[in-house]
């Protein structure tokens, strides 16, 4: 008929590639109005210019194909508000994820960008501003247990019911310095830099400094930074945070782990 059109004009008019019409035809979904018996040319009336913005609309919003086709015959108000209804849900959790893993994807590199300006050979007082964390529960006594990685393995098993999310840097908190000096590698508490947290590292003067190593491999280091503290005149105020700049997802050798130790200190009058 003269006002058909050919798959390649409809394709041209309506924008969809002509592999997906022939695919949606296949699969029943959207056919042609007419197809040639001599030699299968599909032909398009003009009005399914109109028809096919069933299959695109849904299509775009995010609805499966086989879900379309499912409710393509007993469309109603009724049943498509219930299928984007549905849509909708799904959208908005797949946006609070993607919100998620970009906050993860911020949250790292900040720390990476840090690891690659910090001067790991100089302990000193730096201005840190406030970060927002989300601390966990205290750890079981490490003299029931053998080991701290033991410790993290019951924080890590814990976190899904504690809400906390550990696609995030952990880092290990400890109450106060004089536990730090007592056992480095045995943080009181795991906490998580995820941004969104309640809990804060107050912004202020922190005593700062870096190591290389495995997990809880602190050395000298927790000395030295007492030593610092008592020729420069510092006393410690707060809490100690243990942060791995550079962990397992940056660094392929533990020997090039970098932690970030900071505890705030006011000076003496």
């Amino acid at each position: 008929m003269k006002d058909d059109l050919s798959i390649k004009d409809f394709s041209n008019l309506s924008g969809i590639e002509l592999t997906t019409l022939r695919y949606w035809d296949d699969i029943g979904l959207f056919s042609p109005e007419r197809r040639d018996p001599s030699n299968g040319y599909r032909y398009y009336a003009p009005w399914q210019i109109i028809a096919v913005n069933f299959v695109t609309v849904l299509r775009n919003i995010g609805v499966p194909l086989k879900k379309i086709s499912e409710v393509r015959e007993k469309r109603n108000p009724e049943n498509i508000m219930d299928l984007i209804d549905e849509q909708e849900y799904l959208l908005d959790k797949e946006i609070r994820r993607l919100q998620q893993a970009r906050s993860i994807i911020q949250t790292r590199r900040n720390l990476i960008r840090l690891g690659q300006k910090a001067d790991i050979s100089q302990i000193a007082v730096e201005e840190l501003p406030e970060r927002a964390i989300i601390l966990g529960p205290p750890n079981e006594t490490f003299e029931e247990r053998e080991g701290p990685s033991l410790a993290f393995i019951d924080f890590c098993k814990r976190a899904d019911a504690l809400r906390i999310d550990i696609d995030y840097p952990v880092g290990g908190y400890h109450t106060s310095m004089a536990d730090y000096l007592q056992n480095p590698s045995r943080p009181e508490r795991f906490f998580s830099a995820d941004p969104s947290g309640n809990d804060l590292r107050e912004a202020g003067e922190y005593l700062v400094a870096y190591t290389l190593g495995y997990y809880g491999e602190f050395g000298d280091l927790p000395h030295r930074m007492e030593a610092y503290a008592q020729e420069h005149g510092l006393i410690f105020t707060g809490p100690v945070y243990v942060i791995y700049l550079f962990d397992e997802i940056s660094a392929e050798d533990s020997a090039h782990y970098l932690a970030q130790i900071s505890v705030a200190v006011s000076r003496k009058q």
